[in-house]
């Protein structure tokens, strides 16, 4: 069976055994969050040995032209030499703020320590200095000072809660950034469409206010479920902009304790009760993977076409 030689020691992989599995098996220091090639959170350089196409798909080329992989996805059929990814790749931050922005959501603002460039609605990966990793989308905008994260506090939660308790000017390193759910101007006429679940509202609370900023003319309608109205934890914020930007529709919608201004039922219900017709619209998804797909599907029925819709699912981390 192929060998992984990595930082000093040499692993023998199993049949079938990804790269990642097999330095988890013998309890090797390596980062990892979701295991699904999604994050990146696992990438990784090749030092020796051929890297199968498939463990650099959706990684930059000029990351792939220098080695890099994601060990999740990697099952070699050769001995492969491995390290873990340069400094180049992660940039020491600073937390500058963090703040609650209802029970269950956390505000994190992190200070990187050089430039950082990314776009509204992207996403990175944050590592704890034991090397713990998680990603979390960006709702700030570029030309803000401070990168803006929405943590969902989990019980048990070995990042959320370290994060809880972090104070201002603890340092953390982030590696990025990722994805391709960000606004493109170029057509400001473009309807668009932007539903989220939970903190699926933060990379959409980046791309709304990028778009509008950048001047789109073209009617916006965001939508926003949570199971009740605690939930909806940018409320103040996001109604108060319609009235800086009047081509900007927001709709909340919740599972339960409803109000009169405030949906009751799932959010596609909210959706499609207002919007029949979204053939030359563009749209964004994100939030829970099974919300993410079903919505997908529902709004390629209703008549846009495929590559109009981006969706980013936001994966449970693997234990």
């Amino acid at each position: 069976m192929p060998q992984i030689h990595y930082a000093g020691s040499e692993y023998a992989l199993a049949p079938g055994e990804s790269v990642l599995d097999c330095l988890l098996r013998h309890q090797a220091a390596v980062s990892y969050s979701c295991k699904s090639g999604v994050c990146q959170s696992c990438l990784m350089k090749g030092t020796r040995g051929r890297i199968p196409e498939r463990a650099q798909a959706g990684i930059k080329d000029t990351l792939r032209s220098q080695g890099y992989f994601l060990a999740c996805s990697c099952e070699p059929d050769e001995d492969l030499a491995i390290s873990q990814p340069g400094d180049e790749q992660r940039v020491v931050a600073r937390i500058s703020g963090i703040d609650a922005l209802s029970p269950s959501v956390l505000r994190v603002r992190l200070a990187p320590e050089r430039p950082f460039e990314y776009r509204a609605g992207q996403y990175i990966t944050l590592f704890r200095g034991d090397g713990l990793a998680r990603s979390y989308s960006l709702a700030s905008l570029p030309e803000e000072t401070a990168l803006e994260l929405h943590v969902r506090l989990v019980d048990g939660g070995a990042m959320s809660e370290f994060l809880r308790r972090a104070q201002p000017g603890l340092t953390v390193s982030i590696q990025g950034p990722t994805g391709n759910c960000f606004y493109m101007p170029g057509r400001p006429e473009e309807p668009l469409l932007l539903a989220g679940t939970g903190t699926g509202l933060a990379p959409l609370y980046g791309i709304v206010r990028d778009a509008l900023s950048q001047g789109h003319t073209g009617p916006v309608w965001l939508f926003h479920g949570a199971v009740d109205p605690a939930g909806l934890y940018l409320d103040q914020e996001l109604l108060a902009l319609p009235a800086q930007y009047p081509s900007l529709r927001y709709v909340r919608s919740v599972l339960r304790d409803a109000r009169d201004d405030i949906d009751a039922g799932a959010l596609d219900r909210a959706i499609f009760s207002r919007l029949t017709q979204l053939k030359e619209w563009k749209s964004y998804i994100c939030g829970d993977p099974d919300f993410v797909r079903d919505l997908r599907r529902k709004i390629f029925l209703a008549g846009a076409a495929s590559r109009n819709i981006y969706a980013d699912a936001f994966i449970r981390s693997a234990p």
